[in-house]
Order: structure tokens, then C-alpha cells, then sequence
């Protein structure tokens, strides 16, 4: 039995006054502090919740990271996660790529009338899994109804707050010619797990989202290897073609891409096969990519795949003052094409 099963068994939803999510729901009146009090503070519960003022006051010292994010997914359940855990972890990320461990999160819904509760109360338990294996704390948010079909069932708001490590000094202005470009995992996942769901396909394993906080690693990359760590992105919407676009654009770098050394597994590569799709401009939720001084590559990389789910990380490309802002990619077969930049939206409501 796995550890998310083991948790929400012993959370059961307490008894509520609907088994929908209603207009009155939002209406800050009874049915509001109901869902509240027996959803969101019980699950969540700490010191500054019980509070319940209107802003959370924190003490901080020292460099913070500060992040926003708004989650919009269908089907809100999916294989591998919510999009509960993935608000969390999507905030969580966007930190930890940063060089910062998540600290506090607001979080805010806008539900849809009819939203059944059962599943609102499994994102709800799905949020406090992820909050507990990030170690942060939800200090503050808000609750908003929409009528019936102008909501899509949920969205999710999250702003993280999280202390930076001292001897991150990551962005675009430190990468450098030479520099390795080094793959966490798989790609894909999430985005054909999602996509899988909805079109009905069937694979002999389940493929599950690949959601994860990431904050963990980075912070012992960051702890070990400081600023011969160039940069490091989180590639969600639009996958690891967008991220590597804005790096090269922001830059004024180009990147070698090679196609042999990206890692994708068989179901995903069939999966995108069977689409149409490009595994390289899937949405991705537990990688990241990293831009690294090519002294500490090889070190760095064998970091990774000592992590649990860094096994099949890879280093895909190098910084190269060659086609300055073009990411071209070198194919198995021999033959080079310059990587087109998406156009459009991709997969819609992803995450």
C-alpha cells in the first residue's frame, strides 16, 4: 500500500451539509466557515491558520524567493496526483530551481458550483501530503464560488515565500560557453499521464504524473557545487524545448541539443507517437534542467542519479557561441534542424 493511499485512509472526509460545492459555499456565511473549518483548517492546521486574520504576519531574515503560481488542470484528478499536490509542488519548484527551500504558501480557490465534495476533500488531503513532504506551512488564502459553468470545477492560487541558500548565485548572466546542460529524468510524463486520461489510452504499466518537489535536491546541488551552477529551470508548461528557448533567448547563448541522450520512456515515446505530440514540448512537474560550469558535469550529474529519482538523468546539450539564441538539435541519425519554438497552445489545461 503506498504512502499516498496510507494517508488518505486516515483522513476521511467528515460529515458536510452537501455533497456538492455550492453558490452558498462562497457567500462567507455559514456554509463558507463549515467548508473551512472541517476542509482547509483542519487538514492544514497551524498556528498562524487558527489565527484566521487577514493577513499572516512572518518574521524573516535573510535572502527570500517569492513565488505565484495559478494551477488550471483537467481532470483535476489524475493518475499520480491532483491538482492539489500539484499547486504545491508546482510552487515548491519554482523555488527550489532558484536555490530556495519553501518556507510558507498561501493558497486560494476558486471552486465551481457542483463540484462534488469527495473530491474537493481528496485535493484538500492531497495538499497537506505535499505540504508535509515540502516542510512548509500554508499561513494564509482565500475561498471564492463561481456559478455552474464558469469555473471548470477548481483552480488553485499559490504564493511561496522561501529562504534562499547562500551560495546560490544562479541566473542568465553566469552561464558561459562550454557550459553543460544536464536533464533530471524522463520526460513527458506528466503531460501524457494527463493526456492519457482523457483520450481513454491504456498502457501495460500505469504511467503516472512525475509531480514531486524538487526542493530537496536542489538545495544539496546547490549546498555542494554553490556557483558552478549556472541555472537551473523547472520545465512545466510548454517542457523542456520552451525552458531551453528562454535560455538561449535570454542569454544570447545558442545550445547543441542531442537527441540520443534524451531520456523518454517507451510508453511515453509511444504514447507521443500516437498523438502527434513532441515529447520535447510536454509538460514536465518533478525535472528540472541545469546549466552548469562543464568542469563539475560529470560530478553533477552523478549527484543526480544518486537521487532517487534521478536515475536516468542525462546531460542533453552544451552553451555554445554558435547560432547565438537557436536551440539546434542533433538527431540519432546523424542530420542537425534547428528546435522551432511552440506556437499556440500545446495541451490545454495542463497545469
Amino acid at each position: 500500500m503506498s504512502k499516498k493511499l496510507d494517508f488518505q485512509l486516515s483522513c476521511p472526509m467528515p460529515e458536510m451539509d452537501f455533497d456538492t460545492i455550492t453558490i452558498g459555499h462562497g457567500g462567507g456565511g455559514k456554509l463558507t466557515q463549515n467548508l473551512l473549518k472541517k476542509g482547509v483548517f483542519s487538514l492544514l492546521d497551524n498556528e498562524w491558520l487558527r489565527e484566521q486574520d487577514d493577513a499572516a504576519t512572518l518574521s524573516l531574515n535573510g535572502s527570500v524567493a517569492f513565488s505565484t503560481d495559478s494551477f488550471v488542470v483537467s481532470p483535476i484528478i489524475f493518475p499520480g496526483g491532483t491538482i492539489g499536490d500539484l499547486a504545491i509542488n508546482g510552487t515548491v519548484n519554482d523555488m527550489a530551481v532558484c536555490g530556495a527551500r519553501p518556507s510558507f504558501l498561501s493558497l486560494s480557490f476558486i471552486l465551481e458550483e457542483g463540484l462534488k465534495m469527495d473530491d474537493f476533500w481528496q485535493i484538500l488531503v492531497s495538499i497537506r501530503e505535499a505540504c508535509a513532504e515540502a516542510g512548509l506551512k500554508v499561513v494564509t488564502g482565500d475561498t471564492k464560488v463561481v456559478e455552474r459553468g464558469k469555473g471548470d470545477q477548481i483552480f488553485i492560487n499559490t504564493t511561496g515565500i522561501g529562504y534562499v541558500h547562500p551560495k546560490a548565485k544562479m541566473g542568465v548572466k553566469s552561464i558561459r560557453e562550454g557550459d553543460a546542460i544536464i536533464l533530471s529524468g524522463p520526460l513527458a510524463r506528466h503531460g501524457i499521464a494527463i493526456m492519457s486520461k482523457r483520450k481513454g489510452l491504456e498502457f501495460e504499466t500505469q504511467l503516472k504524473s512525475d509531480t514531486r518537489p524538487l526542493h530537496t535536491i536542489c538545495n544539496q546541488l546547490v549546498d555542494k557545487f554553490g556557483d558552478a551552477i549556472h541555472l537551473m529551470r523547472d520545465p512545466t508548461r510548454g517542457g523542456a524545448a520552451t525552458v531551453l528557448h528562454e535560455i538561449a533567448g535570454q542569454s544570447g547563448f545558442g545550445i547543441d541539443l542531442f537527441e540520443k541522450n534524451l531520456p523518454i520512456d517507451e510508453e511515453v515515446a509511444g504514447a507521443c507517437e500516437m498523438l502527434g505530440l513532441d515529447p520535447l514540448f510536454v509538460a514536465n512537474e518533478g525535472l528540472f534542467i541545469a546549466v552548469v560550469d562543464s568542469a563539475i558535469a560529470k560530478q553533477f550529474l552523478e549527484t543526480v542519479k544518486n537521487w532517487q529519482f534521478g536515475k536516468e538523468a542525462s546531460i542533453i546539450g552544451n552553451i555554445t557561441e554558435e547560432h547565438p539564441r537557436q536551440v539546434v538539435l542533433s538527431s540519432i541519425i546523424g542530420g542537425k534542424r534547428v528546435l522551432p519554438q511552440a506556437s499556440g497552445e500545446l495541451l490545454p489545461r495542463i497545469c
